[in-house]
């Protein structure tokens, strides 16, 4: 199984087309849809982080990238002389077996360069490792359908399009694996639109709304959805469409300590130094024999000094070092941080008197608890057995499984 998580997850959605195209033409390709009005399109990280000029195909050149590589999501902006239609996002949990819809622009130097609807079903609950990120998906899907939305009979947004297991996976495991894929929960957008300050729409079907025929999913959905197009990709990242399925692991190593980028250390912090720069925390931690991790806050430039490490967290705007004698004893955890941000409903246990390492224990142990939500203030930990709509919050710190 170890053998298993090393394998990398094939990318077959930013398609490489330099081949194919013109030396001026684009490198590769995917697909985004709006989420709002304004011209904010949401799409993979992987379709447009190494991009040097982002197209719209039908709406000109995108602006103001928003990556969120550890959840593998980007917000892109285009000038919308109309309003664009977004998707909603849907309220109502995510079920097995559930029928879905894909929608996206596969292939599209070798096939017709219009817009590719394909339908299956939810295949389970969790993507590779048990990763609650994602849902394992049926819909076909190939290079090009990147970042394209994933809905339900009813056209209400359950995902994006993400990722497939590779070529590779099948040599490691001596099977063939059929149609397996995986779409990001638009639960998990929803949170990143939220960090960015950016409002989707939500909601769910009437009682008595019937489902849609797939022909007409197709009409009311296709006009939100965009072809993007990638230009000037460094030729590392042009050469390449694999992201590996230990992209957001820690790094191997040094002589003295692991970085891990894309994590939150859980410990216990003593110390926390404002206005230092990543290089300038290390020097402290260096200086210091009590400390044995680092969290840094890139967004707020706040170095964390920690002097114990239980486990690491997905944050996106932190980045985690440890000592690698503690390498044997961290839990690399399915969880997924975020500052600022709630998830009214689903509490089942209140803890008093605890700190964020107790709360993120707690809720590790206990199977029932899909999240948490810890309030530094009062020294609460509210333990939850279902993810709601995400709400903005001041002075809540989130974790979600």
């Amino acid at each position: 199984m170890a053998a298993v998580f090393r394998v990398i997850l094939s990318a077959v959605f930013s398609a490489v087309l330099a081949s194919t195209c013109l030396a001026d033409g684009p490198t590769s390709s995917g697909t985004g849809f709006a989420v709002t009005t304004d011209g904010w399109l949401l799409t993979n990280a992987h379709v447009v982080q190494a991009c040097k000029r982002i197209e719209v195909k039908g709406k000109g050149d995108a602006s103001d990238p928003r990556i969120d590589a550890t959840n593998d999501l980007a917000l892109v902006k285009v000038n919308a002389a109309e309003p664009l239609k977004p998707l909603v996002f849907r309220h109502a949990p995510t079920r097995v077996g559930e029928d879905i819809v894909a929608i996206g622009f596969p292939l599209g130097t070798l096939l017709s360069d219009s817009v590719k609807v394909t339908t299956g079903n939810v295949n389970a609950l969790a993507g590779l490792r048990n990763d609650t990120r994602y849902i394992q998906i049926s819909t076909p899907i190939q290079p090009g359908n990147s970042g394209g939305p994933v809905v339900d009979r009813d056209g209400f947004l359950m995902g994006i399009t993400s990722a497939t297991l590779s070529k590779g996976i099948a040599d490691e495991i001596g099977i063939t694996a059929q149609n397996v894929n995986f779409a990001i929960r638009a639960s998990v957008a929803d949170l990143f639109l939220q960090s960015q300050s950016i409002t989707g729409q939500s909601g769910d079907k009437a009682a008595d709304q019937q489902p849609i025929s797939t022909a007409d999913l197709a009409d009311i959905i296709t006009p939100s959805v965009f072809q993007i197009l990638c230009y000037g990709e460094q030729q590392e990242q042009a050469s390449t469409n694999t992201p590996s399925a230990t992209t957001n692991l820690p790094a191997q190593p040094t002589a003295s300590f692991i970085d891990a980028r894309g994590y939150d250390a859980i410990g216990f912090d003593y110390r926390a130094v404002k206005d230092v720069t990543y290089s300038g925390c290390h020097e402290i931690w260096e200086g210091d024999s009590q400390c044995k991790a680092i969290t840094y806050n890139t967004k707020h430039s706040v170095c964390f000094l920690k002097d114990n490490i239980v486990a690491l967290i997905r944050n996106s705007d932190a980045v985690a070092a440890y000592a690698s004698s503690k390498a044997a004893d961290v839990i690399v955890s399915d969880f997924t941080s975020y500052s600022g941000i709630d998830l009214p409903g689903g509490d089942y246990k209140r803890l008093r008197g605890s700190n964020y390492l107790q709360c993120f224990t707690a809720c590790i142990g206990d199977n029932a608890c899909k999240a948490f939500s810890y309030v530094p203030k009062k020294n609460e930990c509210w333990l939850k057995d279902t993810i709601g709509r995400p709400k903005a919050t001041k002075g809540v710190e989130l974790g979600i499984k």
